[in-house]
C-alpha cells in the first residue's frame, strides 16, 4: 500500500519535531532521523550528531558541555594518563562500520593552566562547551560503535569523575548512520 506524499513528509518530520521539543538541534539537512543522541554522565552532557552524511561519508560531532558552571575539559591532546596523573583526555573514537578520515578536532583553543601539586602545565579548554569533530567514512553497512572519553574539571571546585570507554551504538546502513535507542 502506498503512503500518500502528506503522510510520508509528516513521517519524515516528526522525528524532527520531537528532537526540537526536547531541546535538540536537527543534525543536518543530509542526516536523517536517529542522527542525534544525546546522554549526561559524571557531570558533562554530550550531545552527538552525524551530518553532512553523503555517500559512504560524514562527519561526527561530540559537544561536550560541563553541567556546572566554571568546568572545563581536558585537551584532546592531554596523555592518557594525564600529566602527572592529572586529567584525561577528550576522545572520541569509531570501530565497526565507521572509520575515522582524520583527527579529533577541537573548536576550543587550548590553554593551560597550573593545578597544586603538579610540577607542569595542564592543557585544558575554556570552561563551558567543547564541540569535536570526526570526520568519518562507512565502508559497508551494520553496527558502529563511538567510544568517548573525557573528564571535567574546576580550579575552584575540583574534578569529576573521569569518564573512559563509553559506548555508543549506531546502525550503518545506505542511508547513513542512526544511533540506536538508548
Amino acid at each position: 500500500m502506498r503512503r500518500s506524499r502528506r503522510a510520508r513528509l509528516a513521517a519524515a518530520l516528526l522525528p524532527l519535531a520531537a528532537l526540537t521539543a526536547c531541546g535538540g538541534e536537527p543534525a543536518g539537512a543530509s542526516a536523517g532521523p536517529g542522527s542525534t543522541t544525546r546522554f549526561s554522565e559524571n557531570g558533562v552532557t554530550v550531545t552527538l550528531s552525524v551530518s553532512d552524511w553523503r555517500g559512504s561519508k560524514g562527519t561526527l560531532t561530540a559537544v561536550f558541555t560541563p553541567e556546572a558552571e566554571g568546568f572545563h575539559l581536558y585537551s584532546t591532546d592531554l596523555p592518557p594518563t594525564g600529566i602527572e596523573g592529572v586529567g584525561r583526555p577528550t576522545t572520541v573514537a569509531v570501530g565497526g562500520a565507521l572509520e575515522a578520515q582524520g583527527p579529533l578536532r577541537a573548536s576550543a583553543r587550548v590553554r593551560s593552566i597550573r593545578v597544586p601539586g603538579v610540577d607542569s602545565p595542564v592543557p585544558v579548554y575554556p570552561d563551558g562547551p567543547v564541540t569535536t569533530t570526526l570526520a568519518v567514512s562507512a565502508p559497508g553497512n551494520g553496527g558502529a560503535t563511538v567510544v568517548l572519553g573525557y573528564a571535567s574539571c574546576s580550579t575552584r571546585d575540583g574534578c569529576t569523575i573521569p569518564v573512559s570507554d563509553r559506548a555508543v551504538h549506531l546502525r550503518v546502513t545506505d542511508a547513513g548512520p542512526t544511533f540506536a535507542a538508548s
